[in-house]
C-alpha cells in the first residue's frame, strides 16, 4: 500500500534514489514547481545536480511510462536536444518506492526561446521535424491516442454526466460540442497518428547559451497527428498565422515530410484541447491546491465563459480557410 505522496518525506526521497542509482547523495532536497508530480533538486556527492521525479500513483502505468522514456531516448540516440531519464542500477530508467513509480534527470536549465526572425521560426520547425522522425520509427501502445473518438467524446460525455452544470448552460456545452465532434470525426479521417510530444508550446523549448534549443516535458505525449505539435507553437489563429506555418514547415520539411492536408485540423485541436482542460480540471475539484488555484471553476459564469468560448471556437472552425496544399502565401 502506498505512503502516498504526503508521506513523501526528504529521508524517503533519498534512500528511494540512492537506492535506485547506487550512489551517495548529500541532504539536498529542493522541491521544484509542479502541481501533478513531486518534484526534487538533489545533489550528488561529486556536487552533480540531479533532479527526482515522482509521479502522481493512479495517472500512469508504467508501461505508459517506458513508452514515453523510449521516444525521450530514442531522441537522445538521434542527437537532437532533450533530457533524457538517467539509468538506474538494474538498468532501466523508471523506479518504485513504496507504490509510487520514479525516474531520475540531470539537472538541465535554459531560458524560454525568444523568436523575432524568421530564421528563428525555422529553427523551431527543424527541431520539431527531427522529434518527428524520430516519433515515427515505433509506436507507443500504452499512451492516448488523440483523436476525437477516443479522447474528446468520452471527455464531454464525463463533463455532461458529472452534472457539473445547470441545465441552460449544458445544452449550450452539449449542443456546440456535438458540432464540433461532428466536423472533427470527418477531417481525422484518414488521419495517420504517431508519437508526437503532445505539448509542444513555447514554454517547453528552452534555449540554451552557446548550446541552442532543448526540449522538456513529454508527460504528455501520445499518439497524434503531427500537426499538434505545430499548432501549439503558432502566436495566433491558423488564418491569422499565415507566414509562421511557412517558416515552420520550411524548416519541418528538411527532416519530415508534413501532410499539409491536416492543418485543416488546427482550428479542431484548438477546440479539443480546450475540452480536454476543461475534464482534466473536473477531476481535480477535491484537490486543496486545485481550488486555490481555481477558485471560481464550476460557477455558473464560469461555465457561461467557457460554454462561449467554444462557440467562438467553432466559428473559427467553419470560417478555417484550411491552409491546405501549403497556399498561404
Amino acid at each position: 500500500m502506498s505512503a502516498g505522496f504526503e508521506n513523501l518525506t526528504p529521508d524517503c526521497i533519498l534512500d528511494a534514489v540512492e537506492t535506485a542509482m547506487g550512489r551517495q547523495l548529500t541532504g539536498l532536497t529542493s522541491p521544484l514547481p509542479s502541481y501533478i508530480n513531486r518534484v526534487y533538486e538533489l545533489q550528488a556527492v561529486n556536487d552533480e545536480r540531479l533532479i527526482a521525479k515522482f509521479y502522481r500513483p493512479g495517472r500512469w502505468k508504467r508501461a505508459a511510462l517506458q513508452d514515453e522514456h523510449d521516444f525521450v531516448l530514442d531522441c537522445a540516440d538521434d542527437e537532437i536536444p532533450v533530457v533524457a531519464p538517467l539509468k538506474l542500477s538494474d538498468g532501466g530508467t523508471i523506479g518504485e518506492y513504496d507504490g509510487i513509480l520514479f525516474s531520475v534527470f540531470p539537472k538541465r536549465s535554459g531560458r524560454e526561446m525568444e523568436l523575432h526572425t524568421d530564421e528563428g521560426w525555422r529553427r523551431l520547425g527543424s527541431l520539431v521535424g527531427r522529434i518527428h522522425l524520430a516519433g515515427s520509427r515505433r509506436t507507443a501502445k500504452n499512451r492516448l491516442q488523440m483523436h476525437p473518438a477516443t479522447t474528446t467524446m468520452p471527455e464531454i460525455r464525463q463533463l455532461l454526466e458529472s452534472g457539473f452544470m445547470g441545465a441552460g448552460v449544458a445544452g449550450r456545452f452539449k449542443d456546440v460540442t456535438s458540432r464540433i465532434v461532428e466536423i472533427a470525426l470527418r477531417e481525422f479521417e484518414d488521419v495517420e497518428l504517431q508519437r508526437i510530444h503532445g505539448d509542444c508550446h513555447r514554454a517547453n523549448i528552452l534555449e540554451r547559451p552557446d548550446e541552442g534549443l532543448m526540449v522538456i516535458d513529454f508527460d504528455d505525449m501520445v499518439m497524434g497527428p503531427p500537426v499538434q505539435d505545430i499548432w501549439l507553437l503558432l502566436p495566433n489563429h491558423a488564418n491569422q498565422a499565415r507566414h509562421e506555418i511557412n517558416l515552420i514547415l520550411d524548416g519541418y520539411e528538411q527532416f519530415m515530410e508534413f501532410n499539409d492536408r491536416t492543418l485543416g485540423l488546427v482550428e479542431i485541436l484548438r477546440a479539443m484541447r480546450i475540452i480536454y482542460f476543461l475534464s482534466w480540471c473536473s477531476t481535480q475539484v477535491d484537490d486543496f491546491r486545485f481550488k486555490t488555484n481555481f477558485p471560481d471553476w464550476g460557477s455558473d459564469m464560469f461555465w457561461q465563459r467557457e460554454v462561449a468560448d467554444l462557440e467562438h471556437q467553432y466559428h473559427a472552425i467553419l470560417n478555417d480557410d484550411r491552409l491546405n496544399a501549403r497556399g498561404f502565401q
